[in-house]
């Protein structure tokens, strides 16, 4: 069954015909599904935790009202004008991997109008060290069980690579542990939920939160005990959530971003199969510049011998 993400009659016919429904993907419309499981369809997580977080300037008021640290924040119109610059303008709905934010030294009502055609809220920029990751679940039981902690690289706002375990402090390992169970206490339902993170000046903060399986995760398909797929499966039916433990000592992912608009080209594949313990991975999506079509994960015995596999096999492959 295919449609528009936003199309509500064929959400009402794909829960005529399943017993249960999750999502991987934000940019749905929350208000039908809460509205359909007043009505009774099972959904998971709860379609209120995603009509929580859709909109960031209240997803940042709710962390903030549980006492959970997150960068300054207000509209720009008000509270945001008391912090200081620059500043991070955000879309309230819809952006993702940097779309619908701009970074400004001042707050420019006539700017912000001129670069944005919906609500926005702005947010102190924040100078971090690191940016890390936790993916958690939680079962239909209610055990909540993290996976480790990682760090993601970006660029241009996109995410590159990701190191499993992140190469940090176990201080600051433990702030990033304890800062995902506090903020699942705020989640409702079962499932995967992501929670991306700043770390400066030895503090951990909450940047994102994503109820969904997430890019920061993939390399528990092979790097973990249970992936982070199916601990999402096993949650929301009911099942015993799986080992969240590392397989090997480290992990990298390195995602395959498109370079070009045009069709899929595996050259190179042949290559990146011959490596050990690299493991290669297809979306089946079309390439155009620095979309994600795939990612790569690579193995080993430390983050540099798996981080020299992964980018050696990114390097081989042109798509």
């Amino acid at each position: 069954m295919r449609s528009s993400l936003s199309n509500t009659d064929t959400l009402n016919v794909l829960a005529e015909k399943t017993d249960l429904l999750t999502w991987e993907i934000e940019h749905i419309p929350a208000e039908h599904l809460v509205s359909m499981e007043e009505k009774g369809v099972r959904i998971e997580p709860s379609p209120q935790t995603l009509l929580d977080i859709q909109d960031k300037f209240i997803q940042k008021q709710m962390l903030a009202g549980a006492g959970i640290p997150v960068a300054p924040f207000g509209l720009p119109g008000g509270a945001a004008r008391k912090l200081d610059g620059p500043y991070v303008v955000k879309s309230r709905k819809g952006g993702y991997d940097g779309r619908g934010n701009k970074l400004m030294d001042v707050l420019d009502q006539n700017l912000i109008a001129q670069s944005f055609d919906t609500p926005v809220y702005a947010e102190q920029q924040i100078r971090f060290d690191k940016e890390l990751a936790v993916v958690a679940v939680r079962s239909a039981a209610g055990k909540v069980a993290t996976y480790p902690v990682v760090e993601t690289i970006h660029h241009n706002n996109i995410c590159h690579l990701v190191y499993a375990p992140a190469p940090i402090d176990p201080k600051l390992e433990g702030q990033a542990v304890d800062l995902a169970h506090e903020t699942m206490k705020l989640m409702k339902g079962a499932g995967v939920f992501a929670m991306e993170m700043f770390a400066a000046d030895d503090t951990v903060m909450i940047n994102e939160i994503a109820p969904r399986v997430h890019n920061s995760g993939h390399f528990t398909i092979e790097g973990c005990d249970t992936s982070q797929f199916a601990n999402h499966i096993r949650a929301i039916t009911g099942l015993p959530l799986g080992s969240t433990a590392m397989r090997a000592p480290a992990a990298v992912m390195i995602n395959i971003l498109g370079r070009a608009e045009g069709p899929l080209n595996r050259e190179g594949l042949d290559k990146v199969l011959q490596l050990k313990n690299v493991y290669p991975h297809f979306y089946g999506k079309s390439p155009r510049p620095e979309r994600k079509i795939g990612h790569i994960t690579a193995l080993g015995d430390t983050l540099q011998e798996a981080n020299t596999h992964a980018v050696m096999a990114r390097d081989f492959l042109v798509v």
